[in-house]
Parts: structure tokens; sequence; C-alpha cells
């Protein structure tokens, strides 16, 4: 597996939206951000007019976006992608992309929801990505989460132990194995794909929003059918944030913890939708410790 370069402070980051459309002013305040770092450089689809006859939940054109995203990946002058915002539509254009100029040139994808899709087709090609934060969230999320982020592009540093309040449902010992982040929705529907989520031998982290315990139960079961969960060595759980229509949500990550018998799960990553979403390295070796409720991870994202 290769992990990409760092970036240096100043050098280029690029920005673009392969699933969702972007509220502009959210865009704004996460472009800031970055800028106080980086220099940015932003797909011309999230500024232009919006295209004719594109639906709602889509920012473009599955063509406009599948160009976008690999217009920046053969661009040699972006050392990293950070992507606008998630919702849906970027498993739509995976065909569509070709892995040469990324393994040709590595370069980190930042993501995590909807764009789990994006860091299963980079994993496949041999490319490690970051489950993090997207543009459009950056403005909401403490100082502490985007510095993590910083740190994590520009330093060849695995960050450790991490201090996540974490609570052990099920299991003991310590687990050793690559971290798989990941988006709930997301894994279920990319099995048997040509992009798969890497669970064989992993520490799975699962994150969810605004979906009730029923559809969680349906996710899990379908995960266990096709036997993506046969050799997974344990589950963390991150946040499933509520919205208006699911606050069941805490249920529904009850849900997926009594689904996930007998695998050792762990609950409390301040990963995913809500107030906080630490970056994690994806596919990184990673230590959990269930008899004392610790985590930490053992590879740095960049090389």
């Amino acid at each position: 597996m290769n992990t990409p370069p760092r970036i240096a402070p100043g050098q280029t980051i690029g920005v673009c939206a392969p699933a969702g459309p972007v509220d502009p002013e959210r865009l704004r305040h996460g472009l800031d951000r970055l800028a106080q770092t980086f220099h940015v450089r932003v797909a011309p689809s999230l500024t232009a007019p919006r295209e004719p006859d594109i639906p709602a939940y889509l920012s473009a054109s599955d063509a406009t976006r599948a160009r976008e995203l690999a217009d920046l990946l053969a661009d040699p002058e972006v050392r990293a992608i950070v992507v606008a915002r998630g919702g849906y539509g970027a498993m739509r254009i995976l065909p569509a992309l070709d892995p040469t100029p990324l393994v040709a040139d590595p370069k980190p994808i930042v993501g995590f929801s909807d764009v789990t899709a994006v860091l299963a087709w980079a994993y496949a090609a041999g490319v490690r990505g970051i489950h993090g934060p997207m543009v459009a969230q950056l403005g909401d999320l403490p100082d502490a989460d985007t510095a993590l982020l910083v740190q994590m592009l520009t330093t060849p540093h695995a960050i450790g132990a991490r201090p996540w309040p974490l609570t052990v449902a099920r299991g003991r010992g310590v687990i050793r194995g690559p971290l798989v982040a990941a988006n709930l929705t997301l894994a279920s529907v990319l099995a048997h794909t040509p992009w798969p989520l890497p669970l064989a031998h992993a520490v799975a982290l699962f994150e969810e929003v605004g979906e009730h315990p029923y559809e969680v139960d349906r996710y899990v079961t379908q995960l266990h059918l096709v036997g993506a969960l046969a050799q997974t060595r344990a589950v963390i759980a991150g946040d499933f944030t509520p919205t208006r229509s699911a606050a069941d949500c805490p249920d529904a990550r009850q849900t997926m913890v009594d689904r996930l018998f007998p695998l050792p799960v762990a609950v409390g990553a301040p990963i995913g939708h809500g107030s906080r979403n630490e970056a994690v390295p994806f596919g990184a070796a990673c230590t959990l410790d269930l008899d004392n409720a610790t985590f930490s991870i053992d590879e740095p994202a960049v090389a």
C-alpha cells in the first residue's frame, strides 16, 4: 500500500465536489480555514452557474464531477485533495475514474460519509487516503480538528494514542490491524462492487447520520450475508448523528452494536457528522486495547 508524500505549508490543495451540492457560505468558511496553511485550488463547478437538468442532490453532472476530480489527481501542483461535501453521488462516478495518475503521483484524498466510496476506490488502486472532515464541515468544527488534519497532511509521524472517551460494549484483549473508517451505509452498498471496503483483518470504524434502527440493521445484515465481516477483528462506533426525521439515532447505534455480535465493539470515537470529526489515516495500522478502553494510530498518513 502506497503512503502519499507529506505536504508542505503553502503547497496546493485541490477542492472538488464529487457528490452533493455545497452551501456557498459553509464552503467559504472551510476554504478560509484551509487557506491559513495551504494554497487552495477550487474546481470550476463549485463557483460556476449550476448546470441545467441536474438532480438537486448532485453538485453537477456525473461527467463534470468525474472530470474535476480527475483533473486534480493529474495536476502535479496539487498535492492533496480535500472534498467539499458528501451527500450522495460519489459512487456514481467511480467507473469513470482512471487510477493511473493517482498511482503515478500519490496524493491523499480527504473526506468521509459518501466520500467513503472515493477512499475505497483509492485504496483499491493502492493509495491510502484520510477519513476526515470535508471543507463544508471545517467551519463548524473546533480548531483542534482542523489542526489535526493539517498535522496529518504535513507531518510523517503517527499520531499515536487518541484521547477518545471509549466504552467497551463487547470483547477483551488487545487487537491490532489496519484501521478502516467508513460510513456504514457506504460500507454496505460497496460490498461486492470492484471497490469493497478492505474489512478483512481490519479494525473497522463506522459512523452514520440520520438512519433509523431498522435501516442500520439492514446494512449490518447485508455485510454479514456477503461475508464482509467474517474476518473483521473489531469495530469502533463513531457518531450516529440524528436528524429531525431520525431522532432515534442513539438506538440506531445500539442496533449496530447488537447486530455485530460476536465481534468485539467499542463505542465513542469523535468521528462523523456531529460536533467533532477527527481525521484518521485510512488503512493505517492501529491498536485497540479493549481491556483499558484505549486506542492508538500507529502509522502516519503521509511519508
